[in-house]
Formats: structure tokens, sequence, C-alpha cells
């Protein structure tokens, strides 16, 4: 029996708890008593403090006592006192979450209505001859392949960067995959261009066109990415709108040929997108403490670390265009070159595009306020309760993918009464009709429809795998999701018709969304070891 009096022993007992919380706070789950000791040391604790405030030989007894209470007593947490926000405050937050998860989707909205309304676009043109429309849609779909691992790679790194405040480590991140991305985008196109002299596919002012078109979105391409880490969202709209602006002037007003206005257009929007970009960065940087110069990790570390994103992007974006290159690629009665582009299958996948847009912010709203939900919950926890836990948010995450599914569901009968109504109610007499009445455009929108509505439920899947840091587990989805959209729509189109392609993307979405959901299954039957994992 101690002889210690009992407030001495309380005292020793309280000091012990804190030190817990504050070792759990560092390190919640320490693979040894050593790594506990280094902790103990980081915070100010030696052989002579534990010698003195309990007794103990040496630091590395006390690390030993205080790791077999963690090991032993996983329920040992620090409960946080639930936060509390304003309405105005949730409802800022969910408005910045809403445009953030929309942002990539409107480039495509605004090309859209431009093309309804000007007959033009920043990069496409309604009466351009087959040609030059084979060519831009080559040069687009090349640039999304390109750069949407890029994409992935700098959200992730960079956002990393930016939540830590080390605005000078997410600038020279951005930068490095932005060089990486236009050396990829070298090899690229010198491999086309090889590729095309030894199998001559394109003439020379095809190719040309497709050089041109592909080399400028990818630098706008980059510059979106970046514009959303740094949360400039509407300043890439408004980018997008001044180009169509650019276009305008050229075209109508000093009668330059289209192709020359919209390349003159692309060029000023990509300069401009990037001297932004370090305008921001400089201007973000300037709230740094002065002194601070952490230095980036090695550049195998980083790569390896944000493959799994990269190989994500370019896997998700092949998934997308992969039933358009099957589609065009069709050998039918005129089939002048190895692509020859199909203006009613894309329309239709145009429209359906559209939908995208309201599901895509749904989805970032749903999936951060889950996020927080999560922190708070595991902080606020036992560890013996995990189980419970993981169930309680499994049921909240499904009743939430319905939510987002009824969403997906409403918008794509919402853009497809709208698309009927200004099809029999147009605006103005410039307004372009007589969609609908084309039979591929109104099948290929339907089934487009149903596929991006599927498609959305499935992203909400992979944003939620990817906040915790599973990116392997979206790529494995959407890699067989591929895999089934190019068997399914190849044979198809070889079979019946070269529209019937778009049912590679519906089969490849149910896919998708089957696969993605039965990943997050298995991440919240052990979701406390996945939560371990992201920390």
């Amino acid at each position: 029996m101690t002889d210690k009096p009992n407030y001495e022993i309380i005292a020793e007992e309280s000091i012990f708890n804190s030190l817990i919380s504050d070792i759990t706070e560092r390190q919640p789950y320490p693979e040894n008593y050593y790594e506990v000791a280094a902790v103990l040391e980081s915070i100010g604790w030696n052989d002579a403090r534990a010698n003195a405030t309990f007794g103990m030989a040496d630091i590395f007894e006390l690390a030993s006592e205080v790791y077999n209470v963690i090991t032993e007593d996983v329920s040992f947490s620090t409960f946080e006192e639930k936060k509390q926000h304003t309405l105005p405050h949730k409802i800022n937050i969910i408005f910045k979450s809403f445009i953030r998860g929309m942002v990539f989707a409107l480039p495509m909205a605004i090309s859209v209505f431009a093309m309804l309304t000007l007959r033009f676009s920043l990069w496409s043109y309604e009466f351009s001859s087959v040609e030059v429309a084979t060519c831009i849609a080559i040069g687009t779909i090349f640039s999304f392949l390109t750069v949407g691992g890029f994409m992935q790679a700098i959200a992730r790194r960079g956002f990393l960067y930016l939540r830590q405040g080390y605005y000078n480590l997410a600038r020279k991140i951005t930068v490095y995959f932005i060089r990486l991305g236009y050396v990829l985008t070298a090899v690229i196109l010198l491999s086309f261009l090889l590729f095309n002299l030894v199998f001559e596919a394109f003439p020379i002012d095809m190719v040309m066109i497709i050089v041109l078109y592909y080399l400028f979105l990818c630098a706008i391409w980059f510059s979106v990415t970046v514009m959303y880490i740094l949360e400039r969202e509407f300043t890439f709209t408004a980018l997008i709108v001044a180009g169509i602006g650019i276009v305008y002037l050229l075209f109508k007003v000093f009668g330059f040929e289209i192709i020359i206005s919209q390349i003159i257009a692309l060029l000023i929007v990509s300069v401009a997108g990037l001297l932004l970009i370090f305008y921001f960065f400089h201007k973000e940087e300037k709230k740094m403490d002065k002194g601070i110069e952490p230095s980036l990790p090695k550049k195998s570390i980083t790569l390896y670390t944000t493959f799994p994103y990269f190989a994500y992007g370019f896997l998700y974006f092949a998934f997308l265009f992969m039933d358009r290159i099957i589609g065009w690629s069709t050998n039918q009665s005129y089939m002048p070159y190895i692509i020859w582009f199909r203006g009613a299958y894309e329309l239709g996948l145009d429209f359906a595009l559209l939908m995208l847009i309201v599901p895509m912010g749904a989805c970032e709203v749903v999936v951060s306020k889950l996020m927080d939900e999560l922190d708070e919950g595991q902080k606020n926890a036992f560890g013996t309760d995990s189980v419970v836990i993981g169930k309680q948010f499994q049921r909240i995450y499904f009743k939430r993918l319905l939510l987002v599914a009824g969403v997906a569901v409403l918008s794509a009968l919402v853009t497809y009464s709208v698309v009927w109504y200004f099809e029999m109610h147009p605006p103005t007499d410039n307004f372009r009709t007589g969609f609908l009445s084309n039979y591929v455009t109104h099948f290929v929108l339907i089934i487009g429809l149903v596929s991006y509505a599927i498609i959305s439920c499935a992203l909400m899947n992979c944003v939620t795998l990817f906040s915790l840091s599973q990116p392997e587990m979206a790529g494995r989805t959407v890699l067989i999701s591929l895999i089934v959209n190019i068997v399914v729509g190849f044979l198809l189109s070889r079979w019946i018709d070269y529209y019937y392609a778009v049912f590679g993307l519906l089969v490849g979405s149910i896919v998708f969304l089957i696969l993605s959901s039965r990943k997050i299954l298995q991440l919240f039957k052990k979701l406390d070891y996945y939560l371990y994992f992201q920390a």
C-alpha cells in the first residue's frame, strides 16, 4: 500500500492522464514504447522529470507504462466538445462545397450554351467541316487524357500543403507537376507526329489543327485545376467566358476565320490562366510567416505517393471518352480516317453531360459533411465502439448516397425537360433547334442521361475513398469499369451500329457503381483501421 497522501496520488493520475492525452493527440497508435519515448522527449520530458514526477528510473520506464495503457485500453481518447456553427456559417460552407464540386462541369455547360446561342464556343463551331470537327475532338480528348492524371496529383498534393499553410511548397509542387505534364505532352505530341508520319493517318492541315488545340487545351486544364485548389473557381469561369468573347470579337467583328479566332483565344486564355496561377500563389505566399522555408520531400517519394491519384485521373477520363472513340472509329460506308467525328452522337452526350453539374456539387457537399462527422465521431467515441460507429456511419452513408441518386435522377429529368422545352420553344430565332428530331441524338441523350446519373453516385463513392486515402480502391473500380466499357461498346458498335457504343458507357457505369459501393462497404466494416490509415 502506498505511503503517498491521496491528493498526491490524484495529482499523479491527473498528470499521467494528461500526458497520455498529449501523446495520443500526436501519435494515436504508437508502434512500440520507443516511439512513445521519442514523443515524450519532443514535448519536454527527460529522465529527471520522469523520476521527480512519477518516481520512475528513466524516460523509457515511463514510456513503457504509457505504451501499456494505450495498447491495453484502446478506448482511451480525448473527447472534444461538439462544434456549433451558426446557420449563415453552415450555408456558406454548403455553398462553397457545392461550387467546388460543380466547377469542372462548368466549362462544358458554358460551351454548350454558347453553341446553342452563338453557334460557336471557345473550341467548337456548329458549321465546321467534319474534318475540322474530327481534329478538335481528337485534340480535346487527348488533352483530357494527358492532363487528367496531373489534375488529381496536383489537387491531392497541392491541397495537402495549402491546408498546412505552406503556400510556397504548394507552388513548387504545382510547378513541378505542370512541368512534368508538359514533358508528357511533348512526348505524346512527338509520338503522334511520328505515328502520322509512318502511317499517314491524317493530312498535314488536320495534324496542325489537332496539335494546336491539344497544346492550348492542356494548358487550360492545368489552369482550372490550380485555380480549383486555390479556391478561385469563378476566376476560371470568367476566363472561359472572356475567351468566348474574344472569339466573338475576332470572328464576328473583325472577320477572322473561326479556326484562327479560336486558336488566338485559346492562346490568350491559356497564357492568362498560367500567369494568374503565379499571381495567386505569390499573393498567398505573402500570408506565410517569415523564415518558414520547409523543403519538399524527395521527388521519388512524391511520385510514388501520388501515382495512384494520377492513375485514377487518367482512367476516369479514359472511361468518360472511350465510347466516343469506339463509336467514331467504327468503319461504316464512309470512313476516310481512323476516327471520323459523328456530330449527332457528340451532341447527345454534350447535352447529357449538363446533368452532372448539380450532382457533382451535391457529392462534394455530402462527402465534406460526412468527413467532418467522421472526424468528430472518431474524437468523441471509445475505441471499443469502433464496430458500432462503423455500422452507424454505413447507414448514414448509404442514406446520403440515395439522396445523391435522387438529385441525379431529378437533374437528368430536368436536363431532358429543358432540352425538350427549348426544342419546342426557342427563345430567339438564332437559337439552335432540331436536335431531338435526330434519332441518334435523342437515343444517345437518353442513354447518356441514365449513364451519367449512375456515374454521379459512383463518383460519390470515389470521392469518399479519396477522403480516406484509398485511391487504389477507386482506381481498381474505374479500371474494371473501363474494360467493360471497351468490350461492350466495341462489340455492340460493330454488331449493330456505331451509336450503340453508348451502351458501353451505360454498362460500364453500372459496374462502376457496383464495384465502388462494394469498396465502400468493405471500408465501413473496418472503419477504425482506415481512419487510422488515413491519419
